[in-house]
């Protein structure tokens, strides 16, 4: 379960505080494979932001009793100044993978990054970075993965194995998703949340909740 409990997020500018959410309070349940809908400017990726801890609530808190990924597809947490492998073995490290060695060539394998494995990522194109931060994600153990437009991954060839990839990964865990493509959100969930003027709605059936969003 994650729960948000009196969660206010805004940002400041010239015309003052922009609020997003304003004591929002809301438990997205577990054993679900929830898809993200909402209007543009709804705030689809600050509350994924929120839910992933890269930021914070401006007042209120957020809670959880499973283990969360950081967003699947963004180079969130990829350093540009270490290469693949010393950024694939931080990010072992930090989340408790007990072998190092193995972690790192799975990492190399689905990446297909070959001899850039050891380049500074800075080097790297923006696809590059994403397999990277892809193949780091899915090669950990997380309860619940957030992702992020996986159609933006890569070539077709790793998009279609990405996907291949969270196929599996759904037989273990659930995912969170934010996309654009209803035909990836029917790929991959079956559920959704909607988002509509700092409202949260849970739809137990994905098509009520994308007929929902539809209709805003």
């Amino acid at each position: 379960m994650i729960s948000l409990k009196k969660v206010t997020k805004y940002y400041p500018s010239a015309l003052g505080n922009q609020y997003i959410f304003r004591e929002l309070s809301f438990e997205i349940p577990r054993g679900h494979n929830i898809a993200i809908l909402g209007a543009n400017g709804s705030g689809k990726s600050t509350l994924f932001r929120l839910i992933a801890g890269s930021e914070y609530p401006s007042s209120g808190h957020i809670r959880t009793d499973v283990s969360l990924s950081w967003p699947v597809a963004l180079a969130t947490g990829i350093h540009p100044q270490m290469t693949g492998r010393e950024n694939a073995r931080f990010i072992a490290r930090i989340n408790g993978v007990e072998n190092l060695f193995a972690y790192e060539e799975r990492i190399l394998a689905f990446s297909e990054l070959g001899v850039q494995f050891d380049l500074p990522v800075k080097s790297y194109s923006s696809g590059m970075r994403s397999r990277l931060a892809f193949a780091c994600s899915i090669g950990i153990d997380f309860d619940v993965y957030l992702i992020d437009e996986v159609t933006s991954v890569g070539d077709a060839k790793f998009r279609s194995r990405a996907k291949e990839a969270l196929m599996e990964i759904r037989k273990g865990a659930n995912i969170i998703m934010v996309s654009h493509q209803m035909n990836e959100l029917r790929h991959f969930c079956d559920s959704a949340i909607v988002l509509d003027r700092g409202q949260l709605t849970f739809h137990n059936d994905l098509e009520q909740g994308i007929k929902r969003y539809q209709a805003l």
